[in-house]
């Protein structure tokens, strides 16, 4: 199971050829977007337990870093790079939603592979993911406003249905039922990879012509965006001081939005402009790629900060 959901870059990959090339095979999955992500929240719920905000507590300047770092660099840079293509619209809409986005669950897979700090990688996740509630709409209307009407409470009340309520469900089972959730766990993490390919494949099956037609525009203001979100994450926390390993792990939490989210936002309030969710499902295949890539380099280079008996776990 878990050599299966490490290829996730994969098989989203493998998700977005499939929805090209046969587009029926996927479209079909669109009312269950919504569900699916919630799924996706339910599965990271399940990997917390009320006692970790208790860590986040005991660590807070480091969370601190990595979630002021989530809000601030990757809206402005969505917000920039929309700017310096002058997108569409919706493709702007689009690009800006994702920046808003908090960091993806993909983001643990990828902090394990990269050596990185995998428990603050958790924690960051975690965090960004429950302040995103209010954030993510109130970001969104303020960056995107200009380009469409935004309605931001509708938003939030999506965020609390689809984010929120689904984290504290698989909290509270985790709390109540142990035994059973770690067997669950087994399985949960390839089931949430599962349904985040579903999810962009869908998308990239409704406007695979629109795609086609937009698609130097799209590619490069989404490779430019997530390529200078891991480096400015990385960046960030270097200027701050901080260890190899930490620095790490904020460049893959700033640089890996939770797309999945963006996709199914787009999807729900922005429904009569399409394109707003093309974004998102692009960026959930270039960021999985970038970081499956930085994994490889990451693990195979020494963390020089750090005795060499850490390195060698």
């Amino acid at each position: 199971m878990a050599r299966l959901t490490n290829l996730f870059a994969v098989w989203v990959v493998l998700g977005t050829i499939w929805a090209f090339v046969i587009p029926e095979h996927h479209t079909w999955f669109r009312p269950f977007i919504p569900g699916a992500l919630g799924v996706v929240m339910l599965g990271m719920g399940l990997t917390l337990r009320f006692d970790d905000f208790q860590s986040v507590v005991a660590q807070p300047v480091s969370v601190l870093i990595g979630v002021v770092a989530q809000f601030t660099i990757m809206p402005s840079l969505a917000y920039a790079v929309a700017k310096l293509f002058n997108l569409p619209p919706d493709l702007a809409v689009g690009l800006i939603l994702v920046g808003c986005c908090p960091g993806g669950t993909a983001s643990n897979i990828i902090a394990y592979l990269s050596r990185a700090n995998l428990a603050l990688s958790v924690l960051m996740t975690m965090s960004s993911t429950i302040l995103s509630v209010a954030l993510t709409p109130l970001l969104t209307r303020w960056m995107a406003g200009q380009y469409m009407e935004v309605d931001a409470w509708k938003m939030l009340i999506d965020m609390l249905t689809i984010v929120l309520l689904p984290v504290l469900a698989g909290m509270v089972l985790n709390e109540l039922f142990p035994k059973f959730v770690k067997r669950a766990q087994v399985v949960s993490p390839l089931v949430s990879v599962f349904a985040v390919t579903m999810i962009v494949a869908c998308i990239v099956a409704l406007n695979g012509e629109k795609i086609a037609e937009h698609w130097r525009v799209i590619l490069a203001a989404v490779c430019l965006f997530d390529t200078a979100g891991f480096a400015l994450g990385y960046l960030a926390a270097r200027l701050l001081r901080q260890p190899e390993r930490f620095c790490r792990t904020v460049a893959i939490e700033v640089g890996m939005q939770n797309s999945g989210l963006a996709v199914t936002l787009a999807n729900k309030h922005f429904g009569h402009a399409p394109l707003t969710s093309v974004p998102g499902a692009i960026a959930a295949v270039y960021h999985c790629l970038i970081g499956s890539l930085l994994a490889t380099v990451w693990r195979l280079r020494p963390i020089e900060d750090e005795p060499d008996e850490a390195n060698q776990r």
